[in-house]
């Protein structure tokens, strides 16, 4: 079905692996389309609970396809291109899933952008990572400038965003950019390890959390606590608030549906 990725279901989990290797998985038009039908396509099955982005064993992803990116001369074409980016990142941040970014090797500029938008990133050691847009004249356009700060920090970002430099997975993990550290090679199975665990939760307590969280960290306090606050009693009124909290008093495992 898919020309730039592939898919994979493990038990309840979409595995959707970059695959243009003859590109190190550089980030077309065609591959952000691609990644976008896919997750949307993970989320109205029902039967799957995450979503794992990956690629390749020594590479995540060299960033955004340079040949379609030179190609962008006016600001009219600039628009629509990273509406394209933005339409990807925003898709990945909306889904009710929980995604989960697989990194092996270099994460690179626009990979490392994509990354930034999964909810979680493991990292295997020996991975790398790096904004190197300063180094060809332009700035990150897929939310890179404003995801990575809320992740390390301001001035780690701005140091990352105007050197250019990479940086390896321990430093990635002291500065929290990634979120758990593997063996080389392991990266996906830890991802997989995670999602499982997401799985066995009520589907609606995960998406609401997420929602929740991400919607939130763009408000002041008092507005994210109310936003908080319709939520849950949103939640409250579902049949899996009554299943797991009976569940919980009647010492049994809870039989979730979603409802």
């Amino acid at each position: 079905m898919y020309a730039t990725i592939e898919l994979t279901l493990h038990d309840s989990t979409q595995v959707i692996r970059l695959n243009r290797p003859d590109r190190r998985n550089a980030i077309s038009r065609e591959m952000m389309a691609e990644i976008m039908q896919a997750a949307r396509a993970a989320q109205d099955a029902g039967s799957v609970r995450a979503v794992v982005i990956t690629g390749g064993d020594s590479y995540f992803s060299a960033g955004a396809d340079l040949n379609e990116a030179i190609a962008v001369r006016s600001a009219v074409e600039g628009s629509e291109y990273f509406r394209l980016w933005h339409d990807l990142t925003a898709t990945l941040e909306q889904l009710r899933l929980p995604v989960v970014a697989a990194i092996e090797g270099f994460c690179i500029t626009g990979g490392l952008e994509l990354a930034l938008a999964c909810d979680l990133r493991v990292a295997a050691e020996g991975s790398t990572y790096a904004i190197t847009s300063a180094r060809i004249g332009t700035v990150a356009g897929a939310g890179g400038t404003q995801r990575l700060p809320r992740l390390v920090g301001q001035s780690r970002a701005l140091h990352l965003l105007m050197s250019a430099q990479t940086i390896d997975a321990a430093e990635a993990l002291r500065i929290g950019l990634v979120d758990r550290l593997t063996r080389p090679g392991a990266a996906l199975a830890a991802a997989l390890e995670w999602c499982e665990m997401y799985a066995q939760r009520a589907p609606l307590s995960v998406a609401f959390a997420k929602r929740a969280v991400h919607r939130g960290m763009q408000m002041d306090l008092a507005s994210a606590l109310e936003f908080e606050t319709m939520l849950v009693t949103t939640v409250y009124g579902t049949a899996d608030k009554q299943e797991g909290i009976g569940a919980f008093l009647e010492k049994r495992p809870p039989k979730f549906t979603g409802r």
